[in-house]
């Protein structure tokens, strides 16, 4: 009986194959994963208003923004004015920031506009956009004569 285990294991041990993988070994990089939270434009106003010494109405534009990513991420911000009885973008206006970094405005003589200080069917779409092109909206109504 001896016989036939010893008989058993040297079988065992010299028909057994061994792979031996000669490749150089697999060093996997940990998955990070990129998050980026959009802008979120908290407050903002527009108004139009005479100046006696450019003797022209201004439009004057402002925005309050954040950012969860920090406030240095918001790169842009923009006041759509759209005209709410036939929904057309009427013009576009890009903001600048302030020295304070959550305060963007901008002022512009409405001669230079396709905008009216006395027509009072405006809405104001106030925008961020962040590095990544991620973005905010805010919705106001400017200020106007009427």
């Amino acid at each position: 009986m001896t016989r036939i285990i010893a008989l058993a294991l040297g079988l065992a041990a010299l028909t057994g194959c061994i792979f031996v993988d000669g490749s150089p070994p697999v060093h996997h990089d940990p998955i990070v994963v990129v998050t980026n939270s959009p802008p979120v434009v908290f407050d903002g106003w527009s108004a139009c208003s005479f100046d006696a010494g450019y003797n022209d109405d201004i439009w004057s534009f402002e925005a309050d923004v954040d950012d969860a990513d920090g406030v240095y991420d918001v790169v842009q911000v923009w006041a759509d004015v759209y005209d709410d009885n036939s929904g057309e973008l009427v013009q576009s206006f890009e903001l600048y920031p302030s020295d304070d970094p959550v305060v963007w405005y901008a002022d512009f003589a409405a001669s230079s506009t396709y905008l009216d200080c006395w027509y009072g069917g405006y809405s104001v779409d106030l925008v961020a956009y962040d590095s990544v092109d991620d973005y905010g909206v805010l919705t106001i109504f400017p200020d106007t004569y009427r």
